[in-house]
């Protein structure tokens, strides 16, 4: 598949600001990057550093003045869509190292005040199936609402109330996989069919000795999706952190599919 990716943004600073920006997706086998272009307005200083998990890069940013961002990329996404039912899962001590910390809980996703929960409900599926049942559960139970939720609602918020958005959709999928001992990270992304267009969110679960990703708000399947940075939760993989007082003046997100070969 063939996505046309185009953001722009400006944000007003009117003192000296650091600024952390993660919006530019990386180049992998299963997301390449055909053609891109990135321009930023005159900052102080500019520098990248590593994404976590080695997915991306962060842009380092101090400016002084509105921050204007314009990106535009064509990614040819060739990744299958799998049947998650039938994956296995890994015993947490077996997991490679990396993936040891997606088991915690965190900020966001308070997975062990889930496990009570997994146990009673999906104590009798385990890898893929109990992956799946969680997935279609979200899906069939909660309401995707603009607006229901802002910065600070946690997994167990939103367990509650039912409704968010993607980025509660996500945290809610990965709360409970950890629970039941499944790996689970949080990951930002660009994806065509997401109404209305914004950046997204999704799980990404370690299965089979792979991660996978997982669409609870139903609107990507995993071979529509360009990934941009993963992390425990959205605490650590925001498209941009202000150190300093930054007011958005204006923001569009736009994905496009151009061939669906």
């Amino acid at each position: 598949m063939i996505l046309d990716i185009d953001v722009q943004f400006e944000y007003q600073i009117t003192s000296p600001t650091d600024v952390i920006l993660q919006i530019q997706a990386p180049n992998f086998a299963d997301q390449k990057v055909l053609n891109d272009s990135f321009v930023l307005s005159p900052t102080l200083h500019k520098a990248t550093i590593a994404g976590e998990a080695g997915m991306g890069e962060r842009m380092m940013i101090r400016t002084d003045g509105n921050l204007n961002c314009s990106y535009q990329a064509r990614f040819d996404v060739n990744r299958p869509s799998l049947q998650i039912e039938g994956m296995s899962a890994v015993p947490p001590h077996r997991l490679p190292s990396d993936a040891v910390r997606y088991l915690m809980p965190s900020r966001y996703c308070q997975s062990d005040e889930l496990q009570n929960f997994i146990a009673a409900e999906y104590g009798h599926l385990s890898g893929g199936q109990l992956i799946a049942a969680l997935r279609d559960w979200i899906f069939e139970r909660y309401q995707y609402v603009p607006g229901s939720s802002n910065g600070m609602t946690t997994a167990l918020d939103t367990f509650v109330q039912r409704q968010g958005v993607c980025r509660d959709f996500a945290h809610v999928m990965i709360a409970l996989s950890r629970a039941a001992a499944i790996p689970a990270r949080f990951a930002s992304v660009y994806a065509p069919y997401v109404t209305p267009q914004d950046f997204h969110a999704v799980a990404e679960v370690f299965l089979d000795g792979t991660w996978h990703l997982v669409d609870a708000t139903g609107m990507a399947a995993a071979n529509q999706i360009v990934r941009i940075g993963v992390g425990l939760d959205a605490a650590e993989v925001p498209f941009l952190s202000s150190f300093g007082p930054a007011m958005m003046l204006y923001q569009s997100v736009s994905v496009r599919v151009v061939n669906n070969s």
